[in-house]
């Protein structure tokens, strides 16, 4: 296969605000994009091998999941770190933007769409998000097939520490209905099932489809750039980053997500414990008997 995958990277310390992108120490957004772009050429690049010991070789490894993959950066303003990401430049394309560093997304979007016929998936991802699973694509292809193309898997974003009150979290539980309620139905097909290595998993509708990212085959993409509303630039869903992310799919698609109880199934690894960290303080745990 071949897969095109768009970032939206921004970096501003003068900004003062409370993402990520705009504190004043670069360390944090240097070590996640490093180790975004470094898992998508480890999970799903061509250059993989196995240590024969015997015959003293280095033979290929994991060509099932193995394709041809393009990354391109997409910056705003020169407010980046890409100089400082200690990573070949030939791993990645920078391609900058004067567009309003929210809407960064938006951005992301024409990239993908100037790409139409030329890959077999097209991906967006945030620039803190970080891939684990080598089969992740084999899952979405399995998806599509199982369910049809209109319905759409997200993976679930989580977040890691040993030093905290819980080791692991899901940051993206259910809104409120009324959050996406004007955007989709999700009474409508409200659960699928499906069966993995003689084990269950459950899939439902997403009240929270917001994963920071998303991965559409060919035809999907082909399909959402046909709406009237691609690349409208519309931010009524939560704020422009999150809008920029997710409206268009929400408005096109039936997105899903691993319940609970299998979560795991399809995740991405959001850097950092923004979120983590709320547990046990604005985050409580249930009310025990």
């Amino acid at each position: 296969m071949r897969i095109l995958f768009t970032i939206a990277h921004f970096f501003n310390p003068a900004g003062g605000g409370s993402h990520g992108s705009q504190k004043k120490d670069p360390q944090p957004r240097i070590q996640a994009l490093s180790a975004g772009i470094t898992a998508l050429h480890q999970l799903f690049g061509k250059s993989q091998s196995i240590i024969d010991i015997a015959q003293l070789l280095a033979l290929p490894a994991n060509q099932s999941q193995s394709h041809d993959i393009d990354i391109i950066v997409c910056t705003t303003q020169d407010c980046h770190i890409l100089s400082q990401v200690p990573l070949p430049s030939h791993l990645y394309t920078h391609h900058a933007t004067s567009a309003e560093p929210m809407l960064l997304g938006f951005e992301c979007q024409a990239v993908l769409r100037d790409c139409l016929g030329k890959y077999d998936y097209y991906c967006f991802l945030e620039d803190d998000l970080i891939l684990h699973d080598p089969w992740f694509f084999v899952k979405l292809q399995w998806f599509s097939k199982i369910s049809g193309e209109l319905n759409l898997l997200q993976p679930n974003r989580y977040e890691v520490s040993l030093h905290g009150k819980v080791h692991k979290a899901y940051v993206d539980g259910d809104l409120r209905p009324r959050v996406t309620a004007k955007f989709q139905n999700v009474g409508e097909q409200a659960e699928l099932k499906g069966k993995i290595m003689e084990t269950p998993v459950l899939f439902r509708r997403a009240l929270n489809p917001h994963s920071g990212c998303y991965f559409l085959n060919a035809g999907q993409m082909a399909h959402w750039t046909k709406q009237p509303y691609f690349l409208d630039r519309d931010t009524s869903f939560v704020g422009p980053l999150e809008s920029a992310a997710t409206l268009g799919i929400m408005k096109t698609f039936r997105i899903y997500k691993p319940a609970p109880p299998q979560a795991a199934f399809l995740e991405i690894q959001h850097f950092g414990t923004a979120f983590l960290g709320l547990i046990g303080g604005k985050v409580r745990f249930p009310a025990t008997e």
